[in-house]
């Protein structure tokens, strides 16, 4: 290696990802306890959002196919988060809503999100914070990533094509 070469410590890509990775280890520990994954959590944010959408609907937003869809509500329909309701003005659809139990396991979860995120910026002022944020906002939305859709999701059970 040559010694003009810059270390890792300079190259933004080995930050984003060390942080990335220290990140995601510990809020996927946070969320164990509460039977949720990351992916999961993203679910039931993207329910809590707007509630009664279709599967169909849901695997658009979150740029799944309907199969894996289908199959992810299945999971959170049998560990009670969720539930099928026939849709007001399609009786071929299901709407899905957030059970009881899912409301308080995702009031919970995104506590832990915030006590995360506080402890993962505490050394930043709010103007730091700011451009931290304006700065990752455009690297994804330029990127062509869905904003607010864990990467892992699509990973895990197949984008929509």
């Amino acid at each position: 290696m040559n010694s003009e070469s810059p270390g890792l410590e300079s190259r933004v890509s080995f930050l984003v990802s060390q942080l990335g990775l220290q990140s995601a280890q510990a809020f996927t520990a946070a969320l164990a306890p509460l039977g949720l994954t990351p992916n999961r959590y993203g679910i039931l944010m993207n329910v809590a959002r707007q509630e009664g959408r279709t599967q169909q609907e849901l695997a658009t937003a979150l740029g799944l196919h309907r199969n894996s869809m289908v199959g992810l509500i299945d999971d959170l329909e049998k560990s009670g988060l969720v539930e099928r309701r026939r849709h007001p003005k399609d009786r071929r659809a299901y709407a899905i809503h957030l059970t009881p139990a899912a409301r308080d396991v995702v009031a919970a979860a995104t506590r832990l999100a915030d006590e995360q995120e506080e402890a993962m910026l505490r050394n930043l002022d709010a103007d730091d914070r700011a451009t931290l944020l304006a700065i990752l906002s455009r690297m994804v939305e330029r990127g062509g990533y869905r904003p607010g859709v864990h990467p892992g999701l699509a990973r895990d059970h197949g984008a929509r094509r």
